[in-house]
């Protein structure tokens, strides 16, 4: 079947914008491969006017990134947004709105001014790895002689996943979106676009990648004094850390307090010196990288010292009073779609967990891109 116009139309103008500074397909690739791998053949793809591919929407704005300074000396490269002059910046604007248009009637859809969401894939599979409760803190209906037993009850961050899941299910109706404990992941659900729920203690995916993103300088790490989650820390040992808040609770029982209590809380943090304390602010890590696994995917890594900071993580990209807010910081701060940040996650009267807004930059503890070294 012949492509269509539109089609056609937009892989035409992708080849005229590469011809027009006569590079190669290779040189190309090689310009926007500095953070998420495209290659060759996939260039070749975008260009075909006899089977052309669809472009994902963050390429298009690599390709107006990069076609839009002027780069006579050196090795092309893509450059970020920021360092744009006025001028360029202008040029970026319009090839950007450009480029999206065409693809949206590739698409036969109206065009708009929104980006896309970061929860918006091109292709599949997308895969959700959840922690699993360890079996000596379960629910009773994670038990499968329990009448009422459901298997789900073995999750951690099960409100986080429940958050996220429904979300990226409808926003990618026709992509394959499936939901795996970290005990069970094999080598399948390493592929795509991987999602990271939970904190390295009980999820052993979350570890593995932390060894693996060696260029991370967010490290999650046990303390001593905590027996529930686990600190982020810059760097290696002595560098700085980020703790949750907490505030004591007055009139709460004698000055010492039994083990059972405690035991029956399943929350060893929540007591010191035998005073009860309530948690007011839990630390949040979400990070968008390129997957480890494999060179057409990405990685995203939401994480807390406590469960309240994965669901913040999660929140900031799914609560509706935010997450359009949130969209456009990421996107005009971390242009090439790479990122890494630290955020402050407050707790409502109830317990739960506000999304964080991330314009509000008190509520941002620490940001990192791998195109920009060093974090502030």
């Amino acid at each position: 079947m012949a492509p269509s116009a539109e089609a056609e139309r937009l892989a035409r103008r992708l080849r005229d914008l590469r011809e027009s500074r006569g590079l190669t397909q290779a040189t190309l690739s090689e310009a926007l491969s500095k953070n998420a791998r495209v290659a060759v053949p996939t260039i070749s793809s975008w260009e075909s006017l006899t089977n052309p591919k669809l472009p994902p929407k963050e390429r298009l704005r690599s390709y107006a990134l990069f076609f839009s300074q002027t780069q006579a000396d050196g090795t092309p490269h893509l450059p970020r947004e920021q360092d744009l002059t006025p001028a360029e910046r202008e040029q970026f604007n319009a090839l950007h709105q450009e480029l999206i248009d065409l693809r949206d009637a590739v698409r036969g859809v109206v065009a708009s001014s929104s980006s896309g969401s970061i929860w918006t894939f091109e292709s599949g599979p997308i895969t959700i790895v959840c922690p699993e409760v360890p079996e000596s803190a379960r629910s009773p209906l994670a038990k499968e002689e329990n009448p009422n037993y459901a298997w789900a009850y073995r999750y951690a961050d099960l409100d986080a996943l429940i958050e996220l899941w429904g979300h990226i299910r409808a926003s990618n109706p026709e992509l394959p979106v499936e939901h795996v404990s970290s005990a069970k992941v094999g080598d399948s659900h390493l592929n795509g676009h991987l999602i990271v729920l939970g904190g390295i203690g009980w999820n052993r995916v979350a570890a593995r990648l932390q060894r693996k993103l060696a260029d991370l300088p967010i490290r999650q790490v046990v303390a001593p004094d905590l027996e529930n989650g686990e600190i982020f820390r810059l760097g290696a040992r002595g560098g700085r850390e980020f703790r949750p808040e907490w505030m004591e609770v007055e009139n709460d029982g004698p000055k010492t307090v039994d083990a059972g209590r405690i035991a029956a809380d399943q929350a060893e943090d929540v007591w010191r010196d035998g005073r009860r304390r309530e948690l007011v602010e839990d630390v949040a890590l979400l990070a968008r990288l390129r997957n480890p696994y494999t060179d057409q995917g990405t990685v995203t890594i939401c994480s807390g010292v406590y469960s309240r900071g994965v669901l913040g993580a999660v929140r900031a990209l799914t609560n509706s009073r935010v997450r359009d807010r949130n969209e456009a910081y990421i996107a005009n701060r971390f242009p090439s779609g790479s990122f890494a940040m630290l955020m402050r996650v407050e707790m409502t009267k109830n317990g739960g967990a506000l999304a964080p807004d991330l314009q509000t930059h008190s509520n941002r503890l620490f940001e990192w891109s791998p195109d920009e070294g060093a974090g502030e």
